[in-house]
């Protein structure tokens, strides 16, 4: 059990740091861990994201500070609502049409370690690639649930994808990035939470490793607030290239693990 609450108090420490949720790092090292079903683990992840990028949210929110963009955010936010109920009913139709649980879990290895492999491309070289100031509203939407259908269904909150949007569409520094993919994550994650419960669908899960994941994404989130305000956004982006090597790794690992 305290399996559970390690990993989410590490991903959602790392997560709230550099803006990616934390679920990028849960989903596939409890894959990895073969700890519950597939389908669990995404609840559990959503759970647990849902719940750090609540407090990193809300207190942002609270306290005033400058770094969400509501005007760019909302739009966002609005469209990755939509595209995490989208994306909880990919996963479903998905999980129904395969022959066994291994090629569902093989189909996200692969999947997020493309998306991971493409994030990590991007941000070392992010510095030669001309990016955008999107304003229009509605291509917000749009860009908004592109990003809540790939974040639902894999499970993973939004993440590394959210990051390289958020610089290359619309111009922003890494702690601003960060700041405003955790608004998004919000949004999309309990969009897909309530889809659950609406279409009776949340897959049996252990409830304990639910309330130690929760824990443990909160105080992810107190320890990564206040982490990120010490730290410059040089050494966030190392932080972040660090991680998405790994994650590509666990990725590999795991749709081989998945294959055999």
């Amino acid at each position: 059990m305290l399996a559970f609450l390690a990993v989410s108090l590490l991903a959602s420490v790392i997560g709230a740091i550099c803006g990616i949720g934390g679920g990028v790092i849960i989903k596939p090292v409890l894959d990895m861990l073969s700890l519950e079903s597939i389908a669990a683990v995404n609840f559990l992840s959503g759970c647990t994201v849902l719940s750090m990028s609540s407090y990193s949210v809300g207190k942002s929110l609270l306290k005033k500070e400058k770094t969400i963009n509501l005007s760019t955010g909302t739009p966002l936010a609005v469209g990755a609502a939509l595209g995490g109920i989208l994306g909880k009913e990919l996963f479903t139709f998905v999980k129904e049409s395969v022959s066994a649980p291994e090629t569902l879990g093989t189909i996200q290895a692969i999947a997020l370690g493309i998306i991971t492999v493409g994030t990590l491309i991007y941000n070392v070289n992010k510095n030669k690639i001309h990016t955008h100031n999107v304003r229009n509203k509605p291509m917000c939407v749009i860009i908004g649930l592109s990003l809540g259908v790939m974040s639902s269904f894999l499970g993973i909150g939004g993440g590394p994808i959210n990051l390289v949007v958020l610089f290359f569409f619309f111009s922003m520094e890494t702690k601003t990035a960060a700041a405003n993919s955790l608004y998004i994550i919000f949004f999309s994650q309990l969009a897909n939470l309530i889809t659950y419960f609406v279409t009776d669908s949340v897959p049996e899960f252990n409830p304990v490793a639910l309330v130690l994941m929760i824990c443990g994404g909160i105080g992810g989130g107190i320890i990564g607030r206040a982490l990120n305000k010490k730290i410059n956004s040089s050494a966030v982006d190392k932080l972040f290239i660090g991680l998405m090597s790994v994650i590509v790794l666990i990725c590999i690992y795991n749709a081989i693990k998945n294959f055999i």
